[in-house]
């Protein structure tokens, strides 16, 4: 027998022996800032001779498990220091890292292999992250740093223009949306009707926005997931920062309550134009006013707990007649806790409330109605190797829904007392997500979610022939409510409805160099709650209402594919991902619908679905002076209301029609020069396609009226929308010898005074009774100047 064929046999075992039975190690810890112990949201933490790595959780905290050896560990985040260490890894060990801002010039580091391109590497996407400092540089109307605004520079993000609230992900409806303040639900998320946001971005500690493969940690609504959360405070020092505007102002304190161990964080926006307009003769007023704040508490090295909030208001009244007050609440408890260096877990107590309230003198009654839900959340994720991490965890959400409640404002007033149907709900769910590198070039996310909607009982549950509170007359053909034949009067206990949902996700990445990859992801999503609005932007009347007996909860089936690259060392990068979008049981409202104080809203809502497609691309330039990106999306929204029999028309003969929020095109460029240590400019250019809109096809004379008649849902479309924005910060070279640090910036709102159509009406003119279409604009130019300080 040939001996050298065996000694190669017995040599392999062997290797493969002392490969298999190398000795692992895990490295794990949290990454801060130098400045102020806050810990950093996706820091990546890069092992170049294995060409793998890991990012920081919400927390900060990171864990990998690497083969006993030496390596360089490489830290690296946009706008800080990248750092580079050597350690030789021989047991479990844990190492913490301060991160310290460039801005500070310390010797500099020179990274030979690029972290950033372990981006590419990871199977998510579909997803956006803005950074603070970015968010502030960008100019916005009344010169404020806003976030809602910020985002919508984002390929597939859009909203329906000026003075308009809310934001539309990938042609989805405002409701479908789910925002999130340190985990707890904002239902509500602009001030002032749309001209600001709710997120003070002083407060604002990371931002993410996931549009498609969203991880199955998150459920209950279709289009999106918008992630803030807020800063910590700091730690080590006291610390003041604001700002001093033309309509508003704000201020935050942050500082440690125990050094180096507690920490907590203040801060508070208001704006006060309205205290000038009596100086006009003017008895209207609007203002709005918000609180955050956060504690947090370093028991030990395993356990950190944090208790945060935030509390807004709006105002808006006409002399004192009509008086409009509407805002949210939410506030958060939450205990992390490290069970080992592998195993990582969080418990949250989460109470959130929107309010809306009228105070309508003239007419002598209150009303006040809202929404809340009280959540509990435990997550744990699982560093199980470098190539292996499982997340996983439940949840339950209460709700209480208030649809209005009215009161005699005063002894005279003949409004009698009534209360609208409270309805309430319970939704349970429980996840699991996988994160898992099959080889060096193919990893892979895949996960499930399990989702429980119980629809609870109410006092008074309406019962209609054959189960149908929507009839259609075939003589008028019109859809109409139906009449109710009976009442129920269910106890709180019995369950009105149920609905279970199994919700997978999975994504996939295919490397196919150091600087590029191809990925694709399938999304399901389930949605229990609905916004009821017949308009394209939401308004603080609208009401959210439970999936019950008659409404169906939203399904989504989303499909996603993309090639990423980076150019140059990361200098640049590309995106570019094509996205299909369908949704069953989306709802829609017969004509006439009656929205507000309806105690039957089911008697106006026919269930249909709806799509979505297109193409997204975005285009960033990452270093250098210059700094930005391009972004633009192709796509197509539309919806359609089959009637339920072949006798019934539907909406719009049953044929596809626009979404209010479908826009064809959508363009955007944005870019940063930093001239020098003292001035910086910002530049914004926004173009989209007017929304989808009806217009009268026709008109007809009755008793010497004019009366215009309109044709089928949205086949019309307002002007393009288009705009220029530029900004110029100023900072004085001698903040550097100062301990208060100032800030200038000068901004330019819709340059060259677009006067873009925020609804166009028809009606006839007084003077010559001749029938005119008139367009209603509300910004042309708009000069701001802010004045930011810190110490």
């Amino acid at each position: 027998m040939n001996k050298r064929p065996l000694s190669f046999i017995i040599l392999f075992f062997l290797f493969s022996f002392i490969l298999f039975s190398q000795q692992k190690y895990t490295l794990s810890g949290t990454v801060s800032e130098a400045s102020s112990n806050e810990t950093m949201i996706g820091v990546t933490i890069a092992i170049p001779e294995l060409a793998t790595g890991v990012t920081t959780n919400e927390y900060g905290f990171y864990s990998i498990t690497l083969p006993e050896g030496e390596y360089n560990i490489q830290i690296s985040y946009l706008g800080f220091q990248a750092q580079t260490q050597t350690i030789s890894l021989t047991e479990n060990s844990k190492l913490n890292f301060l991160m310290v801002e460039e801005a500070q010039q310390l010797e500099e580091v020179v990274v030979t292999d690029s972290s950033d391109k372990l981006d590419i590497r990871k199977p998510q996407m579909s997803v956006n992250t803005m950074s603070v400092a970015t968010i502030k540089k960008i100019p916005v109307i009344l010169g404020e740093a806003d976030v809602i605004k910020s985002i919508l520079l984002l390929p597939g993000v859009t909203n329906a223009g000026e003075g308009s609230s809310g934001f539309n992900v990938r042609g989805g409806a405002v409701d479908q949306n789910l925002i999130l303040l340190d985990e707890a639900t904002i239902f509500n998320s602009s001030h002032l009707f749309g001209f600001f946001s709710v997120f003070n971005p002083d407060a604002i500690k990371d931002i993410k926005l996931y549009k498609g493969g969203i991880p199955a940690r998150y459920g209950g609504r279709l289009s999106s997931v918008l992630d803030i959360f807020q800063k910590e405070g700091n730690s080590k020092e006291l610390k003041i920062n604001g700002g001093i505007g033309l309509v508003a102002s704000r201020l935050l304190v942050e500082g440690p309550l125990k050094k180096d161990k507690a920490a907590f964080l203040i801060g508070g926006r208001s704006s006060y134009a309205h205290l000038f307009l009596p100086l006009f003769d003017i008895d209207n007023t609007a203002y709005f006013y918000d609180l955050n704040t956060k504690i947090n508490f370093k028991i030990n090295g395993n356990n950190n707990i944090f208790l945060s909030g935030y509390f807004g208001r709006d105002v808006f009244s006409i002399s004192d007649s009509f008086v409009n007050t509407y805002g949210n609440a939410v506030g958060n408890f939450r205990w992390n806790h490290l069970f080992s260096n592998k195993l990582f877990s969080n418990l949250s107590l989460i109470y959130s409330d929107y309010y809306y309230g009228l105070k309508l003198d003239f007419v002598g009654f209150n009303w006040n109605s809202g929404i809340q839900n009280f959540n509990v959340k435990y997550d744990l994720k699982h560093y199980l190797n470098d190539n292996l991490q499982i997340n996983y965890g439940l949840n339950n959400i209460y709700y209480r829904f208030n649809p209005g409640k009215i009161e005699p404002s005063n002894a005279t007033s003949g409004i009698v007392e009534d209360q609208l149907i409270q309805k309430y709900a319970n939704e349970f769910a429980a996840y699991i997500d996988i994160e898992h590198d099959i080889t060096p070039n193919l990893s892979l996310g895949y996960g499930l979610r399990f989702s429980n909607f119980n629809r609870l009982g109410q006092e008074e549950v309406n019962v209609y022939e054959n189960d149908n509170p929507v009839v259609y007359n075939p003589s008028l053909q019109i859809y109409q409510e139906a009449d109710p034949i009976s009442v129920l009067n269910p106890k709180r206990s019995e369950s009105l409805a149920k609905f279970n949902n199994f919700e997978p996700r999975i994504s996939v990445s295919y490397i196919i160099n150091d600087n590029s990859s191809v990925k694709g992801s399938y999304t399901r999503l389930a949605q229990y709650l609905h916004l009821i609005s017949n308009t394209s932007s939401p308004t603080p009347l609208d009401v959210w209402t439970p999936s019950g007996s008659f409404i169906e909860p939203q399904l989504l089936d989303q499909y996603a594919l993309g090639y990423f690259r980076n150019l140059k060392d990361g200098d640049y990068s590309v995106e570019t991902e094509v996205f299909y979008k369908d949704i069953q049981n989306r709802i829609d409202y017969i004509d006439g619908a009656n929205l507000i104080a309806n105690d039957a809203i089911e008697q106006v809502i026919l269930n249909g679905e709806a799509r979505a497609y297109g193409l997204e691309f975005l285009f960033r330039k990452n270093t250098g002076k210059l700094q930005g990106w391009l972004a633009y999306t192709l796509s197509k929204s539309e919806q359609r209301t089959p009637g339920r029999t072949t006798t019934e028309p539907g909406i719009n003969d049953g044929q596809w029609y626009n979404t209010p929020y479908d826009k064809t095109h959508d363009f955007s460029i944005y870019g940063n020069y930093d001239l020098n240590s003292k001035w910086s400019f910002n530049t914004n250019f926004v173009f989209q396609t007017g929304q989808p809109t009806n217009y009268p096809i026709g008109q007809y004379e009755y008793q010497g009226l004019t009366v215009p008649y309109y044709g089928l849902r949205n086949q019309e479309r307002l002007p393009s929308y288009h705009r220029l924005d530029l900004s110029a910060s100023l900072t004085p070279r001698k903040n550097a010898n100062r301990k208060v640090q100032g800030e200038w910036i000068f901004s330019l709102y819709n340059v060259y005074n677009r006067r873009n159509a925020a609804s166009i009406s028809f009606g006839r003119n007084e003077d010559t009774n001749v029938n005119e279409a008139v367009r209603t604009s509300i910004f042309g130019i708009v000069p701001a100047v802010t004045y930011n300080f810190k110490f």
